[in-house]
């Protein structure tokens, strides 16, 4: 199951918004009792063939006829319903696969313990449960969309080692390398998101320019719709969501969706994510926004990079995640990064 995991893995950033998957085929010899993996498989990129799919297909000529007497591990339930690839149980059932060893249910409706219930009925052996925690914390965006029905939050910010965030000329505080590491996490999430003052002073283009990855969507605050066409988030080169408090409409790639008022933004971009079907967000700024977030208990991870050294007496306060601890830290070329989780009640 660790290989499972170890496989899935290599599918970050690409299979969104379906689940990273690993799948691992393994033989034992009736007489020796000997273990070896004949198969290994993961869901490579979205819309194409599923983990136990690819896992049976790298299965060697000479080891084929050992398929009806090998164990599947495969870190998620195997799907039961048709979608853009057909069900994984009905694969596993054809291929007489006596025993399929799980980490964990998949709690996307379509899903959620048919396919388990699939393979017990045609006979199958399955476990369930096998490193359960880790196959679900792999998947935590794909679990906080289906379970608690709203995308994954990351907060990320860069402060001074004084605390600022910011500031006159809008220098930049981080590093070259946090910056790259910043651009693998822009990757790794579904879409990205900023408030109207960091999109007009900073004109960024929200993009993955310093790392290898699909361009999140990009989001935008913008309640009266003030903020000036020509600004880069709005060159058409990347899907761009505007939340406004006046219209709803679509031109080109940037779509206008509007918000029912001015109370409880963020409950209401959570809901509209929702209903976009956007499973990650990484909220970039500014501090503002930031800092409503984390008020509002809107998070689920959070990212904070410190630059030593480095102090901004006139920049703005940066946020605060009251009563939050670090559960990591990493250097990175003279910058701190404290990742952070919110105590789940």
């Amino acid at each position: 199951m660790t290989r499972c995991l170890e496989l899935a893995l290599l599918g970050a950033g690409h299979v969104a918004p379906n689940p990273m998957v690993g799948a691992v085929l393994v033989y034992a010899d009736p007489g020796t009792g000997e273990e070896r993996i004949i198969g290994e498989g993961y869901h490579e990129r979205y819309g194409q063939k599923h983990a136990e799919s690819n896992c049976i297909d790298s299965v060697g000529e000479a080891d084929r006829q050992l398929i009806s007497a090998s164990t599947l591990y495969v870190s998620l339930e195997p799907c039961a319903h048709f979608g853009k690839q057909p069900p994984c149980a009905d694969l596993i059932i054809d291929k007489r696969i006596p025993r399929v060893v799980t980490g964990c249910r998949d709690p996307f409706p379509q899903v959620d313990g048919k396919g388990i219930e699939r393979l017990r009925a045609a006979g199958v052996e399955v476990t369930v449960g096998v490193l359960e925690e880790a196959c679900k914390t792999l998947n935590e965006r794909f679990f906080t969309f289906h379970t608690r029905h709203r995308p994954y939050i990351v907060l990320k910010w860069a402060q001074s080692a004084d605390g600022r965030i910011g500031g006159p000329g809008r220098r930049q505080i981080s590093n070259e390398y946090s910056n790259r590491l910043v651009h693998r996490w822009r990757a790794e999430e579904a879409a990205i998101l900023v408030g109207t003052r960091t999109a007009l002073l900073d004109d960024p283009e929200l993009t993955v320019r310093l790392w290898t990855g699909p361009d999140p969507v990009r989001l935008v605050i913008d309640k009266e719709l003030r903020l000036p066409g020509t600004l880069r988030i709005f060159d058409g080169k990347v899907r761009t969501v505007v939340f406004n408090l006046l219209k709803h409409d679509r031109i080109g790639a940037v779509e206008y969706y509007q918000l029912a008022d001015d109370s409880s933004v963020v409950q209401q971009i959570a809901t509209a994510l929702t209903q976009l079907r956007i499973q990650s967000v990484l909220v970039e700024g500014g501090a503002r926004l930031l800092q409503t977030f984390a008020d509002e208990g809107f998070w689920d991870e959070a990212r904070v990079i410190t630059a030593n050294g480095l102090t901004i007496p006139e920049g703005l306060a940066a946020p605060v995640l009251k009563g939050a601890t670090p559960d990591r830290t990493e250097e990175l070329g003279g910058d701190t990064i404290r990742y952070y989780h919110p105590q789940r009640k």
